[in-house]
């Protein structure tokens, strides 16, 4: 694109340069699950599915891993534009920092629906050709699912469901906790696909026509915040789960899940925004 929105905050606590990046990824990738992207584990994946290379790629698996890792940094200190670009440009072996980032940025900082859309359509188109290209990359499926959700409340979760979108974002959630079952941000997503469900199509319809439940929401939520207690996008998803759910029922369950997210202490550029938002919900 060519004018990226900047990013409005003070992200110097998140530029993880050098060898501070693979210290702090057990934290920042606990919620996601992605592999640390070391030429080793990058040698691993092409021998088992060389054609995800590079159109590009020389045989330099260091110089492909600090290029991917390149990515990442961009996505955690807030410059979503260049984890999008860099991303990107490394075909499926990018997904992950790309497809993250355009969601983020879609849903945060870009303002023109029609340019938030595109961007969440392109992401998906990608998370498709890594979900062939890489089979076993629980990533492709949630972030195919995660572009997918976005886009659908970007035009209504009803008009979603009439033309199979939901469908997919469910199938692609399931794949992606059968490869990787402690994937908390998979289970935050499918808490809310069904918190969605019933809230738009009611309890009857939404569990005989797609199996969702108020439950199976709970269910998922609790597993999320179970394995990042940190995260606060996982607050806030369960708090507007439940509100989805039983509305000013549950309001005090939802605020406190919201003071939590806001309390928590960021640890990059899309956690701040979470923060920011929950503080915001709150004022």
């Amino acid at each position: 694109m060519a004018q990226w929105r900047p990013y409005p905050y003070d992200s110097s606590a998140f530029t993880y340069a050098g060898d501070a990046l693979e210290a702090a990824w057990p934290r920042l990738h606990q919620g996601d699950q992605e592999p640390w992207p070391s030429a080793a584990q990058l040698q691993a994946v092409l021998e088992a599915h060389p054609k995800a290379a590079p159109a590009d790629f020389d045989g330099d698996l260091d110089a492909l891993a600090a290029a991917l890792q390149s990515a990442w940094r961009a996505f955690h200190a807030g410059n979503f534009g260049a984890a999008i670009e860099q991303g990107a440009a490394l075909g499926p072996l990018g997904h992950a920092p790309a497809n993250k980032a355009a969601g983020i940025y879609a849903a945060y900082l870009e303002e023109d629906e029609q340019v938030q859309r595109q961007l969440l359509l392109a992401a998906a188109e990608r998370a498709e050709a890594a979900m062939a290209a890489l089979p076993e990359a629980a990533n492709a499926f949630y972030f195919h699912a995660f572009n997918l959700g976005r886009y659908s409340q970007s035009i209504s979760i009803v008009e979603a469901l009439r033309h199979g979108i939901g469908g997919k974002i469910q199938d692609s959630l399931k794949q992606a906790l059968e490869l990787a079952p402690e994937h908390a941000e998979a289970h935050t997503a499918l808490g809310l696909y069904n918190a969605e469900i019933v809230d738009k199509v009611g309890k009857m319809i939404g569990a005989m026509t797609y199996g969702a439940s108020a439950d199976k929401a709970k269910t998922h939520f609790e597993e999320a915040l179970k394995r990042v207690p940190h995260s606060p996008i996982a607050h806030m998803e369960y708090g507007n789960g439940l509100y989805m759910l039983y509305g000013d029922k549950q309001l005090d369950r939802v605020t406190e899940l919201y003071v939590t997210a806001s309390e928590l202490e960021p640890a990059d550029a899309m956690e701040q925004l979470d923060v920011n938002s929950a503080l915001a919900e709150l004022e």
